[in-house]
């Protein structure tokens, strides 16, 4: 329904009482505002009172006032620009104790992550990448940290993972070139959606791989052309995008198919030890002995 809201809003004053086109019309003039408000806080706005708006959100279709907020969340995420999520983030958080404002809006996202992420699609998700000819990995702009994360952890488990190159669009799709059935992509992508990852799922699709989507919604593009979907709520808190609950999804995923292969990943890094230790990788804790 988030499409449609606003034409339903418009659609619908007619029929409205006074308070409810008092709020409709906000809706559609300030859904970039709206979309963040608390009923207390719109009512107030508008000179109604929370319960007209909580009402008046069941009177346009919706289970209560948070179904309403969440579908003008959807429909502005992949609308509002860096400058205008600046804006919001004043407005929702505030600058009095950021910290706390953050890490439980984060925490928050997790919760609703873990609710709405098919277990089913997960464990397909899992699957499909065990069986995989070859395996690639593609997010760009705030999500490559995500694939880098993945693709490091990949390329200890699997032989056959290949961290996709995002330095230009041809160069992306020139590593993509033999991908094919028995294949899996890996594309991660979240608001504002990377047009080149969605080229490349649709590039992957339309070779014959597999493609196990990570982004927030059923409506983000990748979703329109995965054949796994994991959803990651990456609800808008801020300009900035928080990856907390897509870096989570990341973890299980890796943490999954490493529980699948864990005799063949205990002779992996018993070698990678040896070569770690040999090429002083990390630092070593001193021994200290009683004294």
């Amino acid at each position: 329904m988030a499409k449609d809201l606003l034409t339903t809003l418009a659609a619908g004053m007619p029929q409205f009482s006074k308070g409810q086109k008092l709020i409709a019309r906000y809706l559609i003039s300030h859904y970039d505002k709206a979309a963040f408000m608390t009923a207390s806080r719109l009512g107030a706005t508008v000179g109604v009172s929370e319960s007209t708006v909580v009402r008046f959100a069941t009177e346009v279709g919706f289970d209560g006032y948070p179904q309403l907020q969440r579908n003008l969340q959807e429909l502005i995420r992949n609308r509002l620009t860096s400058a205008q999520r600046m804006e919001v983030t004043s407005d929702q958080i505030g600058s009095n104790d950021v910290l706390t404002r953050v890490l439980s809006l984060d925490m928050e996202k997790i919760r609703r992550t873990l609710e709405e992420t098919s277990k089913e699609d997960f464990e397909s998700a899992v699957n499909a990448l065990l069986e995989a000819k070859n395996i690639y990995v593609v997010g760009v702009r705030s999500s490559a940290p995500l694939a880098n994360f993945i693709g490091f952890y990949f390329n200890h488990i699997f032989s056959n993972c290949h961290l996709v190159s995002t330095t230009s669009a041809s160069d992306m799709f020139e590593q993509l070139m033999r991908i094919g059935e028995g294949d899996v992509l890996v594309a991660i992508s979240f608001p504002r959606y990377s047009h080149s990852t969605v080229k490349a799922a649709q590039f992957a699709r339309d070779n014959g791989a597999t493609l196990v989507a990570i982004t927030d919604s059923r409506l983000s593009p990748l979703a329109q052309t995965a054949t796994h979907l994991l959803l990651a709520r990456t609800d808008m808190a801020s300009f900035v995008d928080s990856l907390v609950a897509p870096m989570s999804v990341a973890n299980a995923l890796i943490v999954a198919v490493g529980l699948r292969k864990r005799e063949e990943i205990s002779v992996t890094y018993q070698k990678l030890e040896r070569i770690w230790d040999e090429y002083h990788v990390y630092e070593k804790a001193e021994e200290t002995g009683n004294r």
